[in-house]
């Protein structure tokens, strides 16, 4: 028989599997980075904050020191943005997004750089960064060289790095540690700087790590929500129906009813789905944070739609949020906070320790 949840203990247990109640395994950012199916980092202070919201004690430089010791990869990943990803799952993340061959599309190619120039980019940089790591000015320096193509100059400085995401989901490239001295990005290969890489796996391979990485902290959810969370639903379509139904008749997925929704949950999830324990603490989460990420701004289960603007703001910027029971109950920044009083009442008491606990960190 198929399960039937509603969409409060969905989220209820959400809050769970995304590690907000803060258990002792979240002391360790590479378990929170791998429960969260990576955590986004184009603003690094945020990827931090995102990590010590689940930990119980904040230990402000734990990111850094798993990204040192290559537990943790920085690369360009869901969406096309910074995201800190395991360094054991991030094949898997990165074989989607080549899957989608976005860069072939001609608007891209109008923009940016041709099929035939991006292949040249590829083969120069793989070349260049053999063991080495370089900064963004002498990867551009040493891949315009190679490729006899001054015109590709500007492209490669560029730091929105749009020619450069590409090379990082085909697995040519990742940051390496920053320069000494001045703290510049640099790059270099995953396969000659992280310990046990053996390349990206073909997609069928790629999807049963990835769309239950996704389920684990997201679930129940669409095929459609998935997509939109990994490349703003880029995906072949007929690819993406064929994965879930696969991980289905393989037993890794089932169906579940959500208040008249069908939506996919793991299989090891449906007895956890079925005894949900609530959750009622508040917490108070990052810019950018996966909680909102993860289902994406446009859930109106999460964000009123009226609330939208609030929370996805003008360039990109995803506020940071109230967390109450599985809702975005407010939006905060330094100069104070706003509660969505349609979403129920805050305790003024946790919340108050929420800020307490903010300023610490």
């Amino acid at each position: 028989m198929t399960l039937s949840m509603t969409w409060d203990d969905v989220l209820h247990w959400r809050c769970r599997r995304q590690l907000l109640h803060r258990p002792a395994e979240a002391d360790d950012p590479v378990t929170v980075v791998r429960a969260l199916a990576g955590v986004q980092a184009q603003v690094a202070s945020c990827a931090e904050q995102a990590v010590a919201a689940r930990q119980r004690v904040p230990q402000p430089h734990s990111v850094r020191a798993a990204l040192q010791d290559k537990l943790l990869v920085k690369t360009w990943a869901q969406r096309g943005t910074l995201h800190l990803l395991e360094a054991r799952q991030a094949p898997a993340f990165l074989a989607l997004l080549a899957a989608a061959r976005t860069w072939e599309k001609a608007p891209w190619q109008k923009t940016f750089v041709t099929v035939a120039q991006l292949e040249k980019i590829a083969e120069a940089a793989y070349e260049v960064l053999d063991g080495a790591v370089l900064t963004r000015e002498e990867l551009a320096a040493a891949v315009v060289e190679r490729a006899k193509d001054d015109s590709l100059r500007e492209h490669l400085a560029s730091g929105w790095g749009a020619v450069l995401k590409p090379l990082a989901w085909r697995g040519v490239l990742v940051y390496g540690p920053n320069s000494e001295g001045d703290n510049r990005v640099t790059f270099t290969r995953p396969d000659t700087y992280l310990l046990g890489w053996a390349g990206l796996p073909g997609p069928e391979a790629a999807a049963r790590v990835a769309i239950p990485a996704y389920l684990g902290a997201y679930g129940p959810a669409s095929a459609a929500a998935f997509d939109q969370w990994l490349i703003r639903g880029a995906s072949k379509k007929a690819a993406l129906r064929g994965w879930f139904d696969g991980l289905v008749s393989d037993g890794v997925l089932a169906q579940v009813d959500v208040e008249g929704e069908r939506l996919y949950a793991r299989a090891e999830d449906l007895e956890s789905l079925a005894d949900v324990e609530p959750f009622d603490e508040v917490r108070l989460l990052p810019p950018f944070d996966q909680f909102v990420l993860g289902p994406g701004t446009a859930d109106t289960r999460m964000v009123p739609k009226e609330r939208r603007a609030q929370v996805s703001r003008a360039a990109g910027w995803i506020s940071g949020v109230v967390a109450c029971r599985g809702r975005v109950a407010g939006v905060w920044d330094a100069d104070g906070t706003t509660l969505f009083e349609e979403q129920g009442r805050v305790p003024a008491k946790q919340l108050a320790a929420e800020r307490a606990r903010l300023a610490a960190i």
